[in-house]
């Protein structure tokens, strides 16, 4: 627990159903609680990535992993500039920070970042009530005078994720060169120090290499990493760039990013790659998939709970294979709804959903989850050379 005095707090869903807590974190009260949509996620580390990965902007994240806090946080891990979720919900809170890499705890890396979260509480009920009665909206506050009743009605005002555009929140504001491969930490222990190979490449090294287009739906860094290790010169534009302003650009390949809330009011993005269509290879990830979906005139639809975490079985059709996951989202592609054209290429073996599109007309595939490991399992890092190896072919 943080050094300073604890302090009750209250997290109240939609439905009226409420847990009562201690605060970590940015102080929030009744009048102006924390609100997002309550969801739950499976991973049992890397909870500073998934609090920086611009996909669970307007959401509250419980993590079912029992102990968090126990590694803090530090300057290397963010996938992005900031923390994007709304709120945390722990079972318990480390009361020591015990890492090498550590610069500050979790509680004060949430504080400085302006975001409240809550420990002590049972998140196995909260997951299970989740399960049950599907992914709402919540609102949370500290304080001894905590109104229950004005944090319901926020989280009742707020809605549904359904037809919210997050994209334009977190997508960036101009284009811009992305020159920072993966990189790697040694610790000398003779010397107690710590030396970080961050391997950026010069104009130089990137000019003769094939130039792949990264449309930021809200990208994570590890993405535009591995885009570079994969051979890539790599350009990131804003959500909102039309198919002319990426064509001037002259691109040899499109990728579409993962992102937030609902990808049915992504028209804007949609119209822009219906025009990019069969001019070179494309790949998209999570809510790039969603939005290719919809290029070929597929729906979606929103899951009951979301898949989050990584640990979800994801079967690959063509090969048989099955690979471990890690996955974020909370809307999935109706496979009912796509035409003959495209064929689906991988499956989620917990639900049957579809996992993956492929359309080999067009040089054109898809995946919904997230193949980058961070955090995660290693599995499909080789979809990224796979769309290399697409360009260059």
């Amino acid at each position: 627990m943080p050094k300073k005095s604890k302090r009750p707090a209250v997290l109240a869903l939609a439905d009226g159903t409420h847990f009562k807590a201690w605060h970590l974190g940015a102080e929030k009260s009744s009048s102006d609680p924390a609100v997002g949509e309550v969801v739950f996620n499976t991973s049992m580390y890397g909870y500073q990535e998934i609090l920086t990965d611009p996909s669970y902007a307007g959401q509250i994240i419980t993590f079912t992993y029992p102990h968090i806090g126990n590694v803090g946080c530090n300057e290397e891990d963010n996938e992005s500039s900031k923390v994007h979720v709304e709120g945390v919900i722990l079972r318990d809170l480390s009361p020591v920070v015990s890492n090498f890499r550590a610069t500050k705890s979790l509680s004060q890396y949430l504080e400085d970042a302006g975001k409240m979260g809550i420990y002590g509480l049972d998140t196995r009920a909260i997951v299970a009530h989740l399960r049950d009665n599907g992914s709402q909206m919540g609102a949370m506050a500290c304080g001894p005078d905590v109104n229950v009743d004005e944090l319901v009605e926020a989280a009742r005002k707020a809605g549904s994720m359904e037809g919210k555009d997050y994209v334009k929140a977190v997508t960036c504001a101009e284009a811009y060169s992305w020159n920072e491969l993966p990189w790697s930490l040694e610790y000398e222990a003779l010397k107690g120090s710590l030396k970080r190979d961050r391997r950026l490449l010069s104009e130089n090294d990137l000019a003769a290499r094939p130039h792949v287009v990264a449309i930021d739906c809200g990208i994570k860094n590890n993405i535009l990493r591995l885009l570079l290790e994969a051979g890539f010169r790599v350009t990131v534009v804003p959500a909102t760039h039309s198919s002319e302003q990426i064509l001037n650009l002259r691109p040899d390949a499109l990728f579409i990013s993962n992102g937030p809330g609902d990808p049915a009011t992504l028209g804007y993005v949609v119209n822009s790659v219906k025009g990019l269509v069969g001019k070179f290879p494309v790949f998209g990830i999570c809510l790039g998939h969603q939005i290719l979906a919809q290029v070929f005139g597929g729906k979606t639809y929103k899951l009951k709970f979301g898949h989050r975490g990584g640990n979800h079985p994801v079967k690959d059709l063509t090969t048989g294979k099955v690979e471990i996951t890690v996955q974020n989202h909370g809307f999935a592609v109706d496979a009912g709804s796509l035409g003959s054209d495209v064929r689906v290429s991988h499956l989620n073996l917990n639900d049957n959903t579809v996992e993956g599109l492929d359309l080999p007309e067009y040089r054109i595939f898809c995946i919904q989850y997230h193949p980058e490991a961070s955090p995660g399992p290693h599995d499909s890092l080789y979809l990224f050379k796979r769309f290399f190896a697409s360009v260059v072919a």
